[in-house]
């Protein structure tokens, strides 16, 4: 649905036929097919796990309390999980503290050794962990299985750096004095983990904090719970001790009385938190009374600026990678596009192309599908509030524009121009799949548009000049840079933002700091 009023584009116009092929039957004979996939993982998958997992043991919640969850493209119920309240929450606790003394105390190649087993273990079942993602977040199956291995490379990752937490051996300016910088586990951590990345988010996090002797306190996000039961269910089999890694889920309602707990209990020492700002910033709120060391990966608005010097059609890849991964639902994906003037027709008509051409919207268990449904209907309502607020103010909708006719939970692919930044899609994160694209003229002018936000998780570009290449990296104001390059998360680099994107580094050899204390040792009367 092109909007008129757009003559720039009319080569975009051109490659305007639907992202799904015209015949509509094989899209919902594919939604028939995977719903029968959804049933299986329901009723038969080995890794399907419903109880809260506390103390070592598969426990109900308060009252027996559940809560559905249920396969987003259809609203399929796939189980009923442990509705886990205060109460809960604070038992997991207490479980954690009590297995902290015991995990401490064991050596890092113990840990390691553990960790590694656990790992093991999820290439294993790598494939059921892919279903259950699938089933539970919509995903693409090919992107889960993605995903899987990627959350499984944390804990390798980890079981390696177990053995390398190293202290230091400082001079001293007395004659009779050592001095000693030892490094010890800081305690008890709440984790608290997104629905985007289920298993990825976990054990970036419980990885890090177990290598190093921590006990942990897991609180899964409601839509996807099940990914992490069934990583609590491996960590059993791999023989994590009792009290070490605890697993509760919580309804929506149930939420915010758990986080609270994890956030204020004495016991707690660190809470660890990937989601939205304003989540973050709640938790904060409840953690300052105890002092407790916090990390959050929190939201991003990330920039991707294509400058004139730039290989087009590694720009249309780059853009691709970034935007479309997860159907728009990560928070280092491109939220805003500038593109400077001298190629930004261009480079619209060459991404529509690839958007036609490369996007498939079905079921995550279509092996076709590129793009899953969105987590919730709320999701999507956000998506199309973003687009009629930037059409209300100017913008052209080149492609896509509406939901999609697959139901309710499915959007289409869209892409906007003469976007401006008064417009809500550049000023607060999307979460779908929707390519705003702003035309600069300048470097200076793209990279005060980029630093406007008041967050900075993720930045990308493209060029070609080299001098221009040092310039915007040293200056974008965010954690992470990919130049020339849309893909960036990778277990040996630290993951994290600036602003209000959060506190502390995630993977890499600085995930462990986290959860560690430093401790100053002088040792006198030598």
């Amino acid at each position: 649905m092109l909007r008129r009023g757009c003559p720039t584009l009319r080569a975009a116009a051109r490659l305007q036929p639907r992202l799904q092929p015209a015949a509509p039957a094989p899209a919902y004979s594919s939604l028939a097919a995977a719903a029968a996939a959804v049933a299986a993982v329901a009723a038969g998958s080995p890794l399907l796990r419903s109880r809260a997992y506390v103390g070592g043991r598969w426990v109900e919640a308060e009252g027996a309390a559940r809560f559905a969850v249920q396969e987003p493209a259809s609203g399929q119920m796939l189980a009923r999980v442990a509705d886990c309240g205060p109460e809960d929450a604070r038992a997991a606790v207490r479980a954690a503290h009590q297995g902290l003394p015991a995990w401490r105390a064991a050596t890092g190649k113990e840990r390691s050794n553990l960790l590694r087993k656990w790992y093991d273990l999820m290439i294993k079942n790598k494939d059921e962990l892919a279903k259950l993602i699938t089933a539970e977040n919509g995903k693409p199956l090919k992107e889960a299985l993605g995903e899987t291995l990627y959350a499984a490379s944390f804990l390798e990752w980890f079981s390696e750096e177990a053995r390398r937490v190293y202290g230091d051996v400082v001079p001293a300016s007395s004659p009779n004095r050592r001095i000693l910088i030892l490094k010890q586990p800081i305690g008890v951590a709440s984790i608290i983990t997104p629905w985007n990345f289920p298993s990825a988010m976990l054990t970036r996090k419980a990885g890090a904090a177990l290598a190093v002797g921590c006990t942990v306190v897991v609180k899964p996000a409601e839509d996807t719970p099940l990914s992490a039961l069934a990583l609590a269910e491996l960590a059993d089999q791999a023989g994590i001790p009792a009290g070490v890694f605890n697993v509760i889920p919580s309804s929506k309602s149930n939420t915010p009385a758990v986080g609270e707990v994890l956030c204020t209990d004495p016991l707690v020492a660190a809470i660890s938190f990937t989601g939205s700002t304003t989540t973050g910033k709640i938790l904060l709120r409840h953690a300052c009374d105890t002092v407790k060391k916090a990390s959050m990966e929190l939201g991003g608005l990330a920039p991707f600026i294509v400058f004139d010097s730039a290989d087009l059609d590694q720009a249309v890849v780059g853009a691709m990678a970034s935007k479309f991964r997860n159907s728009g639902q990560t928070c280092v994906c491109a939220n805003r596009f500038l593109v400077q003037e001298g190629i930004h027709d261009a480079f619209v008509e060459k991404l529509v192309k690839a958007m036609h051409s490369e996007l498939r919207v079905g079921s995550g268990f279509d092996e076709q599908t590129t793009q899953g449904p969105l987590i919730n209907e709320r999701a999507v309502e956000k998506v199309e509030h973003q687009i009629s607020d930037a059409v209300s103010r100017g913008a052209c909708i080149v492609t896509g524009g509406k939901r999609h006719n697959l139901g309710a939970s499915f959007f289409e692919p869209t892409l906007l121009s003469k976007v401006t930044t008064d417009m809500l899609c550049t000023q607060e994160e999307t979460f779908g799949p929707l390519v705003p694209v702003l035309k600069f003229r300048t470097e200076e002018e793209a990279i005060a548009i980029a630093n406007a936000a008041n967050v900075g998780l993720a930045g990308y570009f493209y060029s070609g000049n080299i001098a221009q290449i040092w310039r915007v990296a040293e200056q974008l104001e965010v954690g992470i840079v990919g130049i020339n390059e849309g893909l960036l998360s990778t277990p040996e680099a630290p993951f994290g933002g600036v602003k209000q994107s959060g506190l502390g580094r995630e993977g890499s050899k600085y995930g462990v700091d986290d959860f560690l204390e430093i401790k100053y040792v002088c040792f006198g009367g030598l």
